[in-house]
């Protein structure tokens, strides 16, 4: 396990130097390949992060972002990663990125996996940038604990990138990166604020099971740098 530990005072000191670790490692990418990727988690804690990511100078004509998982719900639900994205990140520089949304037009999650697989052919692999959020009980993406899909989602073996996950202890449908997918990526940050995420990290750490702490999985298998402030 390579658990890099970067912690800050304030989240806005989190902020100003995520970004320019995120601007430095995208800019490498696109003066060596052309373009990069950044994909990215919903939820709320990484909002003024992406505030003030989408005010730094680059090249964004030439990045690819879009979501490890999204809930299925419209994109104009208060709900859906890809409304919290665009309101906060896909605004000011960042507005000329190429956002890649999950959601379709498909009534279950399960019948867009293809979909969204084909959606993901022009974006170029390994990921460059992978920020992942972490939940109370420990799941990462949607690769929720308990959940019926949870080992599917996990097994390195998978070929899939996407799998349709419906959560036991959260509302919605989701569409999730699998483990294999979110491995493939350059740059793994794990991006989380609070006295109790730090918590639930020790708990994940300590476990053994990954299924019951499906962050365990990402840390047992790549090198990941956490960015943490209270």
């Amino acid at each position: 396990m390579a658990l890099i530990q970067s912690l800050f005072g304030t989240t806005d000191a989190l902020n100003q130097a995520f970004c320019r670790r995120i601007s430095t490692m995208l800019k490498q990418s696109i003066e060596e390949n052309g373009r990069a990727s950044l994909i990215v988690s919903g939820g709320r804690t990484p909002a003024a992060l992406f505030g003030a990511l989408s005010q730094v100078p680059l090249a964004w004509d030439k990045v690819d972002i879009s979501l490890a998982d999204e809930r299925w719900v419209a994109t104009s639900d208060d709900a859906s990663n890809e409304k919290m994205v665009r309101a906060k990140l896909l605004i000011n520089h960042a507005a000329a990125a190429n956002f890649i949304g999950l959601k379709t037009a498909h009534d279950n999650a399960e019948d867009a996996v293809q979909t969204c697989t084909a959606n993901f052919a022009g974006v170029a692999r390994p990921f460059d940038v992978l920020i992942l959020g972490m939940g109370e009980d420990g799941h990462t993406a949607s690769l929720f604990p308990c959940s019926a899909q949870i080992a599917q989602g996990l097994d390195l073996d998978s070929e899939q990138m996407f799998i349709a996950v419906q959560p036991t202890t959260a509302p919605n449908q989701r569409m999730s990166l699998t483990l294999p997918a979110l491995l493939n990526s350059k740059h793994v940050f794990l991006h989380l604020t609070g006295d109790s995420k730090k918590d639930v990290l020790a708990q994940a750490l300590a476990a053994d099971d990954e299924l019951t702490m499906p962050i365990r999985a990402v840390l047992n298998n790549t090198r990941v740098e956490l960015m943490w402030a209270p």
